[in-house]
């Protein structure tokens, strides 16, 4: 079949959306290529129908867990069998995914990029006939990236095991430098690179500079209908916004990565349902959410870089009709913003106390090999060390960029049983344990194929039905686990921590102090860019963004709050400008009242000057003192 035929069957478009089919031929020609689409522009189509087309096995790396889980799961219910691997699997699992994929016709296999370090997962992908290499949110690879992860490294070794297959990375936001950064440390032999524009017409973005944001967020909300996200920075913030808005008759619920499961997912599908209108949320919602009419997306609290804000916002008006994209900014926002970026490079003592800290958590001894997996219930660890979470949270990252550690947040793993016996020792197990006779028959009754793969459980339903309590049914299957009947592994819903390698001295912990004080210069640039792109109040906002992404060249948007307010002073863009330079040049150099200002400035129209006065006024970029004279503020 070819791609069109592929793409209708499986995914059920006729047509590809801009820049995909030009992607694909590049694949399909060998290529190694970087694509970059914006969030929602259909990048897994990219890697996927591609991998169709050819015989073996598609490899993705991906660092998203939940991600990597819902495209596996999904391909699966189309009939394409795919499988993930990832923090906080059994071995016993691991392996038998890989042989699986060596002897069997698994069509792809995703990996958490810290399983590429492994010998035993590098042995098993030399035996693999993979016909490509998919590496997802490429822009970890790059010191310059804003999510850097050291592990993403490894992938460079795993090209040089797969001859003749071509890589092809992926990325919904990269700057000039970190798509230069990309395609050298995956060893492009030439630079291949497609980015489609990051221009979204029908975004009009938005930044209301005020005090009281509950009463603008209202407002807002109030003003705009359709289905709505509000962002926040902590998961307390999450649930007292929700309860404002919900007293203010606005239906409104709240998500973050702390909540169980299974309120997790009742709540995303009550919003995608619009069963609920409003969603207050932390970052960790939204991503892989196929929600097309997102009418309004607000920042309550500003992100740390224009990256994460382009992103989040990018969740809106995926159908291509009109949607507001609203920050709600004040110079407090800016203060907070310049503390966090210190405290998230805490000193070298506080990293080596958290190191140690950690390692004492699991009783890990000096030297021990480690390359496990553990739950990881960080308020317990900050409690029982007396850490700060704003100590442990920025020294974890460190240790992850030090690749001593991975970190993965909360994610939902049912549980899952295999038979691990074959038939005949089952059979004398039982003949020789009648008290568990009766409940091995009763799992093999409920599932079928457990002795060929992992297969979901459900204790409480298994509990229901010989009638007893569900724990009973769990100290079951956890003495057939350890007596080596079956491998169970318990439900979990909790983040991971994964020890990389060799347990070392917290005191020969290697600081690369040039690359920590290079991350920390990164970090301060983008989050000044983000502080800039708040704070402006004369460019449009769609240029300011497209210009950070280094594309330059295109028109205002007219639909930002800067052209619309632009609109209504009925100047161009060179004389709006010109005449806020001309303003504050007069102002700062001497506190002017307005009668003053207009005379200064005869050789513009009385109207114009008075438009641009109240402009800035209203931007927080003037003010009146006692004197009723105007203030340039900073």
């Amino acid at each position: 079949m070819n791609a069109h035929e592929i793409l209708h069957q499986y995914w059920g478009y006729k047509e590809f959306r801009p820049l995909q089919e030009e992607i694909i031929e590049s694949v399909l020609q060998q290529k190694d290529t970087l694509a970059l689409l914006p969030t929602g522009g259909g990048k897994s189509i990219c890697f996927q129908v591609p991998a169709m087309m050819k015989d073996g096995i598609c490899l993705v790396v991906s660092p998203l867990i939940a991600l990597m889980k819902d495209q596996a799961e999904n391909l699966s219910k189309k009939g394409i069998k795919a499988k993930a691997i990832y923090s906080g699997m059994s071995f016993r699992e691991i392996e038998l995914i890989l042989n699986n994929c060596v002897h069997g016709d698994i069509k792809f296999l995703y990996l958490s990029p810290e399983r590429l370090k492994s010998e035993v997962v590098r042995g098993f992908i030399s035996q693999m006939k993979v016909n490509l290499l998919a590496v997802d949110e490429a822009h970890c690879i790059s010191q310059w990236g804003y999510d850097f992860r050291p592990e993403y490294l490894q992938i460079a070794e795993i090209k040089s095991i797969l001859k003749n297959v071509p890589t092809l990375a992926l990325t919904a936001t990269a700057t000039p430098d970190v798509i230069n950064d990309i395609q050298k440390q995956l060893h492009f032999p030439k630079p291949n690179v497609f980015v489609k524009s990051f221009e979204r017409a029908n975004l009009s973005y938005v930044v209301n500079t005020i005090d009281d944001k509950e009463k603008r967020l209202l407002q807002i909300l109030s003003k705009v209908k359709g289905s709505a996200l509000v962002y926040v920075r902590n998961r307390k913030k999450t649930q007292e916004l929700a309860m404002l808005l919900n007293k203010n008759r606005e239906h409104a619920d709240y998500y973050h990565a702390g909540l169980p499961h299974e309120i997790r997912m009742k709540k995303q599908d009550d919003w995608v349902e619009n069963k609920i209108r409003v969603m207050v949320c932390t970052n960790a919602f939204g991503m892989g959410i196929d929600k097309p009419d997102v009418r309004l997306v607000i920042h309550y609290e500003m992100p740390e870089s224009l990256e994460s804000y382009y992103q989040e916002a990018g969740r809106a008006g995926r159908d291509e009709q009109k949607s507001f994209c609203v920050l709600l900014f004040n110079h407090a926002d800016e203060l907070e913003a310049l503390h966090r970026l210190e405290q998230s490079f805490p000193d070298e003592k506080i990293i080596r106390r958290v190191y140690q800290a950690l390692c004492n958590y699991y009783s890990m001894p000096v030297g021990a090999d480690v390359n496990r997996s553990f739950d990881f219930d960080i308020a317990d660890y900050c409690k029982k060390f007396s850490i700060t979470a704003i100590e442990a949270y920025p020294s974890l990252k460190i240790l992850e960029q030090c690749d001593l550690i991975t970190m993965s947040e909360n994610f939902y793993e049912p549980s899952k049983l295999k038979f691990i016996a074959d038939q005949e020792h089952l059979y004398k197990f039982q003949v020789e344990n009648p008290q568990y006779d009766d409940f091995i028959k009763l799992v093999l009754r409920s599932y079928g194929g457990v002795f060929d793969q992992y297969i979901i459980i459900n204790e409480k339903l298994l509990a229901q039905r010989v009638n007893h309590d569900q724990k009973q049914v769990e100290i079951y299957l956890d003495k057939l686990h350890s007596l080596q009947i079956i491998d169970y592994q318990k439900q979990k819903d909790v983040p991971q921590i994964t020890f990389m390698g060799v347990r070392i001295s917290a005191d020969n912990i290697s600081f690369e102090k040039a690359l920590l004080k290079r991350r920390k210069d990164i970090a301060t640039t983008k989050l000044k860019a983000m502080i800039s792109y708040a704070k402006n109040s004369t460019v449009c906002r769609s240029k300011k963004i497209l210009g950070y992404f280094d594309e330059f060249g295109g028109t205002d948007c007219g639909v930002c709050d800067i052209c619309i307010e632009r609109k209504k002073l009925g100047m161009t863009d060179d004389e709006f400008e010109g005449l806020m330079e001309k303003i504050k040049t007069i102002v700062v150099l001497k506190h002017t009242n307005l009668d003053e200002l207009v005379v200064s400035l005869k050789e513009v129209k009385e109207e114009k000057v008075m438009e641009a006065v109240r402009f800035l006024l209203d931007n927080d970029k003037l003010q009146y003192n006692k004197a009723q004279q105007l203030v340039w503020k900073n």
